[in-house]
């Protein structure tokens, strides 16, 4: 397999994962916040949903620095971060499909002002700054959802919540 297919098979999965969980959150508790620290429900579903969208970020920029290149998105309902996570999608398998496999070991840096958090191969950064990073909180917004007695739909198996 190559390595286009096999992201794109990570790309469709995990857009499909999220999706689970936004289908089961309810606009009335996007202010939710478990300790004052914490983003909100809604800005942590909006991170989520940006960083599925970081792909196109990661693939066709070399340097990308939080701050000048970072602007938090503001959703306000789950129908909008649905079709953003839903359009997202299109553009960034678009993409993945029309790139060459050796774009995928050109380097890629993140950023914060001078110093460089990381700087590995676009590949790379797709699992690291992107999808390992989305994965780390959307298992943070299934503990505000549960919580919440919101429902929690099973991921990477079934959940308490799902039918037997």
């Amino acid at each position: 397999m190559s390595i286009q297919k096999a992201l794109l098979v990570e790309l469709e999965r995990e857009k499909n994962n999220t999706l689970r969980i936004l289908n089961n959150l309810q606009n009335d508790k996007f202010d939710y916040k478990p300790h004052p620290k914490s983003m909100s429900m809604g800005e942590l579903a909006n991170h989520i949903v940006e960083l599925h969208n970081w792909v196109e970020l990661a693939l066709e920029r070399d340097t990308f620095d939080f701050h000048t290149d970072y602007k938090p998105s503001t959703y306000t309902t789950v129908e909008e971060l649905k079709t953003v996570l839903e359009d997202g999608y299109l553009r960034n398998k678009a993409l993945i499909e029309n790139l060459n496999e050796a774009d995928y070991f050109n380097t890629c840096t993140l950023k914060a002002g001078e110093h460089v958090i990381v700087s590995l191969p676009k590949a790379g950064a797709l699992r690291f700054i992107i999808n390992n990073h989305l994965i780390h909180h959307r298992g943070q917004l299934t503990v505000y959802m549960r919580l919440l007695d919101i429902p929690v739909p099973g991921i990477y198996g079934p959940s308490a919540d799902d039918k037997q």
